[in-house]
C-alpha cells in the first residue's frame, strides 16, 4: 500500500510536539495540579494520596480524550455536510442507525462504570480498618456546630500515648483582621504522627459534617448516628489545612481546623500536655446535642397502656 507523504511529514511535528510537552511537565501538573506539594519530589502527604492523585489525573486524561473525538467529529460533520452552493431543501435524514445508536449507550455505560469501579477501590482503601493488632494511634473525631472535638484513645501495646480529648471551638476572627483573617493559634487542631496506622473515627453530636483534609485528597462525611472510619497513615510531617465539607447552618464556614503531623516524640508530648491540663479520658456520645432534645428517647409502656 502506498503512504502519503504529506501525512508522515504532518505526523513528524505533531508527534515532536506532544513528547515535547509531555517532557516539560512538571510534578503539579503529572499531579493534575491537586494539592498536597507535588513538587517536593516526595510521597504523598497520606498513604493514599498518590494513587488519587493518579487517578484524578488519569481521569482528566480519559475525558480529554473524548472530548477531542467529539470536538473533531462536529468540526467534519459541519464542513463535510454543509449545504452547498445551489442545494435546496433539506438533506437526507438518517433514522434508526442501531449501530451508531447501540455505540452512543454502550460508551457512556462503559465510561461511568469505569469511573464507579476506580472511586470505589480508593474509596474502600481509605475506608478499610487496619487489623486490631496493627492500629498504632486510635482517634475520635466529633463534628459540631460549628467546631471538632477529639478523643485520643488509649491502644494496647501501642507505644504512642493516649487516654485524653480535646475540645475545639468555633474559628475567630484574627484581632488585626482587615481582609478576613482568622486566628489560626486558636483554631482546633488534630495531632497525628508521621508513619502510624492511624484509624480515625468519624462522628457527629448534631447534624451532618464532613471532614476535610484538603491536602488528604479525600473527605468523610459525619453522620449522627452513625461511625465512619478512615485509616490512613499520614507520610509527611507538616500542617495541613482542614474544614468541614458538608453545609451545616450559619457559620459551616468557619468549622475549620488543622491537622499537624508530628514525630513520635512530639506526638506523645502533646499528648502529655493535654493530660497536664486535666483532659483525661474521653468525651463520647453522652455529649451529643441530640440526645438532649425531646423525642429522642423510644417510648416506653406501662401495663396499663399496652391495651
Amino acid at each position: 500500500m502506498r503512504q502519503n507523504p504529506r501525512f508522515k511529514w504532518a505526523v513528524a511535528p505533531v508527534s515532536a510536539a506532544l513528547l515535547l510537552a509531555l517532557a516539560g511537565c512538571t510534578n503539579q501538573q503529572l499531579n493534575g495540579f491537586m494539592p498536597g506539594d507535588p513538587n517536593n519530589g516526595g510521597p504523598g502527604v497520606t498513604n493514599h494520596s498518590d494513587t488519587i492523585a493518579t487517578f484524578w489525573t488519569n481521569s482528566w486524561i480519559v475525558l480529554m480524550g473524548i472530548g477531542f473525538l467529539v470536538w473533531v467529529l462536529i468540526l467534519w460533520a459541519s464542513i463535510a455536510y454543509r449545504r452547498r452552493r445551489g442545494e435546496k431543501g433539506l438533506p437526507h435524514q438518517l433514522r434508526y442507525h442501531m449501530p451508531i445508536e447501540i455505540l452512543f449507550t454502550v460508551i457512556p455505560v462503559i465510561l461511568v462504570g469505569g469511573f464507579f469501579a476506580f472511586t470505589a477501590r480508593e474509596q474502600a482503601k481509605v475506608e478499610h480498618n487496619f487489623a486490631q493488632d496493627e492500629v498504632d494511634v486510635h482517634i475520635e473525631v466529633y463534628g459540631k456546630q460549628w467546631a471538632w472535638d477529639f478523643n485520643y484513645l488509649p491502644v494496647e501495646g501501642s507505644e504512642y500515648d493516649g487516654g485524653v480529648y480535646y475540645e475545639g471551638v468555633q474559628a475567630v476572627p484574627a484581632a488585626d483582621a482587615t481582609k478576613g483573617e482568622i486566628d489560626t493559634d486558636k483554631l482546633p487542631k488534630l495531632y497525628l504522627p508521621v508513619g502510624a496506622n492511624a484509624q480515625i473515627d468519624l462522628k457527629s453530636r448534631d447534624v451532618a459534617h464532613s471532614f476535610w483534609v484538603v491536602d488528604f485528597l479525600y473527605k468523610e462525611d459525619t453522620i449522627p448516628g452513625k461511625t465512619n472510619t478512615m485509616s490512613i497513615v499520614a507520610e509527611r510531617e507538616g500542617v495541613y489545612m482542614g474544614k468541614c465539607a458538608e453545609l451545616c447552618g450559619e457559620y459551616h464556614s468557619m468549622m475549620l481546623f488543622e491537622v499537624h503531623v508530628v514525630s513520635q516524640e512530639e506526638y506523645n508530648a502533646y499528648i502529655q500536655s493535654l493530660r497536664d491540663a486535666g483532659q483525661e479520658g474521653a468525651h463520647g456520645d453522652e455529649y451529643n446535642r441530640n440526645t438532649h432534645l425531646e423525642g429522642t428517647d423510644v417510648p416506653s409502656f406501662g401495663p396499663e397502656e399496652q391495651h
